[in-house]
């Protein structure tokens, strides 16, 4: 099935629809979308690595937007963004969210933005606290931008080396993906 669903992916990220798929996946996993756009963003760098860094941008600028989108519904939609973080289980990490926003400031937004924690999670409660938007928004430019660039920079440097290991261990490396992001949600929920 992982094989199945691996080769479904090449052939989207080959197709003539794969950046406006890629965009929209990055537009929604900062707002709302449970699926980080990095699961479409790496098989589009294998399938055409000459386009990493288009990839790349695509992916940063569709998920800026979106951020700015999760950021409203937490500032003008209070209710619905209380909702999102409670469909999450995060809804009661709200005190321990502010003591975070009053401690570190931008750092919060920097850190987990580079992590495989939904990134909908720090946008949603940056606008439920109403945090100043502009320095919201250059930590989202600056942290998605560093993800999404790297990402693409690793695989279009190393990818056609470990394409072959992926693909022949892709179990392996569905799991290890699935523990670290399983592994990130549990630390966050520890540190509240």
């Amino acid at each position: 099935m992982l094989r199945k669903l691996y080769d479904h992916v090449l052939r989207l990220a080959a197709g003539r629809h794969a950046t406006a798929s890629l965009a929209a996946v990055s537009f929604a996993e900062s707002s709302f979308f449970p699926v980080p756009p990095d699961v479409m963003l790496a098989p589009m760098v294998f399938a055409k690595p000459e386009k990493a860094y288009f990839y790349a941008f695509v992916c940063s600028a569709a998920s800026v937007l979106g951020a700015i989108a999760g950021y409203a519904i937490g500032y003008f939609l209070t209710p619905v963004g209380e909702f999102i973080l409670r469909l999450t289980g995060h809804a009661d990490g709200m005190p321990q969210m502010m003591e975070w926003y009053d401690k570190f400031g931008v750092w919060v937004i920097l850190g987990k933005g580079l992590t495989p924690i939904p990134f909908k999670l720090v946008t949603i409660a940056s606008g439920v606290l109403h945090y100043a938007f502009v320095p919201f928004l250059i930590a989202c430019v600056v942290t998605r931008s560093g993800r999404f660039f790297i990402v693409a920079a690793l695989i279009k440097r190393f990818g056609p080396a470990i394409q072959p290991v992926i693909e022949k261990r892709l179990a392996l490396f569905t799991v290890i993906f699935l523990v670290l992001l399983v592994g990130g949600v549990l630390a966050l929920k520890l540190l509240h």
